[in-house]
């Protein structure tokens, strides 16, 4: 056997010195290296979990907040409806009201207008008596100033000319 490690090259005090180097290398890169590596890859490991976890929960936050919002709109709809109902009920009593009160201002400016009427009648008929009076009045004193022999027919006719000219 010793040949054959001859023959191979094989110096067994180098392999020897080369397993002890390789060996505190070995120990050295687990130290230095493999441990804090594998921390590393462990702390990486544990923040991208909790990042999974924050991740549902903010998912599962943000489907309740969605839900929370969905509810507060349909409430606002409904409140918006009955907001505008109540508008609408309010705008109908306000125009009857409007209505009410056109139709009594309309009632009275009528009864203003008919007293008014009324009253102008009133005038009309008074001035119609007096000018009536005015001309029985003159044609009585016509009448009188003519001798009753005289008074005839054209006398008359033309008495009631004059009258309707003087009114006219």
């Amino acid at each position: 056997m010793q040949q054959l490690v001859d023959q191979l090259g094989i110096n067994w005090q180098l392999l020897l010195s080369q397993a002890v180097n390789f060996a505190l290398l070995l120990i050295v890169l687990r130290i230095f290296v493999y441990k804090p590596l594998l921390k590393l890859l462990h702390d990486r490991r544990e923040k991208i979990e909790g990042g999974l976890v924050k991740a549902e929960e903010a998912e599962r936050r943000l489907h309740e907040v969605d839900e929370i919002g969905k509810g507060k709109i349909k409430h606002a709809e409904a409140e918006a409806v009955s907001i505008l109902k109540k508008t609408e009920s309010d705008a109908k009593t306000l125009e009857e009201k409007l209505l009410a009160e056109a139709r009594r201002r309309e009632e009275e400016a009528m009864a203003g207008a008919a007293v008014r009427l009324r009253s102008q009648e009133e005038e009309s008929r008074r001035a119609m008596e007096k000018e009536a009076a005015a001309l029985v009045r003159a044609a009585i004193v016509r009448t009188v100033e003519l001798s009753p022999e005289k008074i005839d027919d054209a006398l008359i006719a033309k008495a009631v000319g004059e009258a309707k000219q003087q009114v006219a």
